[in-house]
């Protein structure tokens, strides 16, 4: 069996949370897959909201541009709820697995309808119009909110325990299966999963796997509409060289 290549980009500039999602990413991987993490050089330390979201997502999409590093059969998009999918999609000619639409598709196959437990509640909107746009959104019984900031999820007795009390909201509300809403979450799975009863689906581990039949599958994105390759026109990225 070949080696499979996967690029993980993180969606903001701190490194210590790219090597967390490649931790995680490569513990959900098969053997012979080599996962490679990619830190932006400029954007947002952390993606919370519509601007942050909209930065990271030229930031990721600059960071794809100009890599200059080994081939790479398959991209995987870390940012949960974040922009950039449609566009990296165009840009690169390999699959690129979003970790939002990948837990919420898993998620589908586990249970009914679906709980996402992410972050600030500022971002449980955007996260449901990237649900919506995905299509996947129709089975989602919930977003909710820990309160805790992207940063703060290193604190992981706190995280755990906002992680549960937000899990019971979303059981409450019809929740048979659970997702985790930020890649800085990956490995909150092993350990809640038992505890809540449920099944905790991990964007990253869900991302890296569907990744990995893509590619063996000798699928690609489709060119066919919505997905075709850029207009070939002028394009300034930042600003222009003095």
């Amino acid at each position: 069996m070949r080696t499979v290549r996967i690029l993980v980009t993180n969606c903001n500039t701190t490194r210590t949370m790219t090597e967390e999602i490649v931790r995680g990413a490569r513990s959900a991987a098969s053997p012979g897959t080599t996962v490679t993490g990619l830190t932006p050089a400029w954007g947002v330390e952390s993606a919370e909201g519509w601007l942050d979201s909209y930065l990271s997502a030229a930031a990721v999409l600059d960071t794809l541009r100009t890599y200059d590093g080994p081939p790479y059969d398959a991209v995987v998009l870390a940012g949960f709820g974040e922009h950039g999918r449609e566009g990296v999609r165009e840009l690169v000619d390999v699959p690129v697995v979003d970790i939002t639409e990948a837990a919420a598709h898993l998620a589908c196959l586990l249970g009914r309808r679906y709980g996402v437990v992410t972050t600030l509640e500022r971002s449980c909107g955007q996260i449901e119009d990237s649900l919506e746009t995905a299509g996947v959104a129709r089975n989602c019984a919930a977003v909710v909110g820990t309160g805790l900031g992207v940063l703060d999820l290193g604190d992981t007795d706190r995280t755990e325990a906002a992680f549960l009390a937000a899990a019971e909201r979303a059981r409450r509300a019809g929740a048979e299966v659970l997702v985790l809403g930020c890649a800085g979450m990956t490995g909150l799975q092993r350990t809640l999963g038992e505890e809540l009863g449920l099944p905790v689906v991990d964007g990253v581990g869900a991302a890296v796997r569907l990744a990995e039949s893509l590619v063996a599958l000798g699928l690609r994105t489709s060119r066919a509409g919505s997905y075709a390759r850029p207009v070939v026109k002028g394009r300034v990225w930042g600003p222009p060289e003095p």
